[in-house]
C-alpha cells in the first residue's frame, strides 16, 4: 500500500526537522512557505513540492500537519478562501503539532468535521534534534479511528506516542505541563538570584535543595546555567510566556482561573517587556538578579 501524501505547514526549526524525518522515511511531502525559507528550501531540495497556498496544499494531501507558534497562526491557515478548510475532503486528517488553545482546537475540529475531515491535536515534547531522528514525545488526542490511521506516521516521528482521549486533551495536558515546568523554572531562577543577594553561593544552595525531594530535571536545567553558564533547555522566554498565558486563558475558559500561575506569568511577561523575549528560560536567573535589586 502506498504511503499517504503529507502536507506540512510551519517549517521553523521543529517543523523542518520533522519534515526531514518524514522524507528520510519515504513520505511524499508538500510544504508551505515560511518567513524563514531555510526549512522550506531544504525540504524542496530533498524532493518536496511547495504549495502556493494552504488550500492547494490540503487538496494535494491525505494528511495535513501544522507546526506553528500560536492558535492565531493556526487559524490563519485554516480559515479564509485559501485556507486548509477549503481544500480538505472526506477522509482528510489534519494534525496540529503546536501548543494551541483547547477552545480553538475544538472549534477547528467542528469545522473540519463539517467538511468530512478529522482534526487531531498532537503537541510535542523534546527538541528539533530529537525530531530529525524520530525521537519526539507526541501527545495526540481526537477520534481514535483517525489516530489509528496516522499512528504509523506518528511512530516514525516519535519515540513515545500517546493517544490521550477526546480532541483537545493533548493541548490541555501540554499547557498544564508547561505551566508547571515554567513555574518551577522561574521559582528556581529567583532562588539562585536571592541566594546572590543574601551572600550564599549558588552551588551551596543547589547542594542542599537537590539532596531532597525538590530535585528535578527542570531544577538541573536552571542550575547548569546558574553555576556553569550551560544552557540545556533551549526554550525561549517568549515561548514560555505564551504557553503560560495560554494556560491562564484555558483556566479562565474552564471558569477556574489559575492562582498558581500568576507569578510565573508576571515574571515572564516582565522579561519580554524588558526586551528579553529571545533569551532562554534558564537565563531568567540573570533577569531576576537584575530586577530584584532595583
Amino acid at each position: 500500500m502506498s504511503k499517504p501524501k503529507i502536507g506540512f505547514i510551519g517549517l521553523g526549526l521543529m517543523g523542518a526537522a520533522m519534515v526531514e524525518c518524514l522524507q528520510k522515511n519515504g513520505y511524499e511531502v508538500t510544504v508551505l512557505g515560511h518567513r524563514d525559507r531555510t526549512g522550506v528550501d531544504g525540504a524542496v531540495a530533498r524532493g518536496a513540492d511547495e504549495a502556493a497556498d494552504a488550500k492547494t496544499l490540503a487538496a494535494a494531501s491525505d494528511v495535513v500537519m501544522f507546526c506553528m507558534g500560536t492558535s492565531d497562526h493556526v487559524e490563519s491557515r485554516v480559515y479564509g478562501e485559501d485556507g486548509v478548510l477549503e481544500g480538505v475532503r472526506d477522509g482528510t486528517i489534519v494534525i496540529d503539532f503546536g501548543t494551541s488553545l483547547p477552545a480553538s482546537t475544538k472549534k477547528i475540529g467542528a469545522a473540519m468535521a463539517a467538511r468530512g475531515a478529522t482534526y487531531l491535536d498532537a503537541p510535542l515534547g523534546r527538541t528539533p534534534a530529537h525530531a530529525v531522528d524520530g525521537l519526539l514525545n507526541i501527545m495526540c488526542s481526537g477520534e481514535k479511528a483517525a489516530y489509528d490511521k496516522v499512528a504509523p506516521i506518528l511512530n516514525i516521528l516519535g519515540e513515545n506516542v500517546f493517544h490521550l482521549g477526546d480532541l483537545g486533551t493533548g493541548h490541555t495536558i501540554k499547557l498544564i505541563n508547561n505551566f508547571f515546568a515554567m513555574t518551577t523554572a522561574c521559582a528556581m531562577s529567583e532562588a539562585f538570584a536571592m541566594a546572590d543577594i543574601a551572600g550564599v553561593e549558588r552551588q551551596a544552595l543547589y547542594n542542599v535543595m537537590s539532596a531532597g525531594p525538590l530535585r528535578s530535571g527542570m531544577m538541573d536545567f536552571v542550575k547548569n546555567y546558574a553555576t556553569d553558564g550551560q544552557i540545556d533547555l533551549a526554550f525561549s522566554v517568549q515561548n514560555a510566556a505564551k504557553d503560560v498565558g495560554y494556560y491562564n486563558q484555558m483556566t479562565t475558559d474552564l471558569n477556574a482561573p489559575s492562582k498558581m500561575s500568576v507569578a510565573a506569568d508576571q515574571a515572564l511577561q516582565a522579561a519580554v517587556a524588558d526586551g528579553k523575549g529571545d533569551i532562554m528560560v534558564p537565563e531568567m536567573v540573570d533577569f531576576f538578579a537584575e530586577v530584584l535589586t532595583k
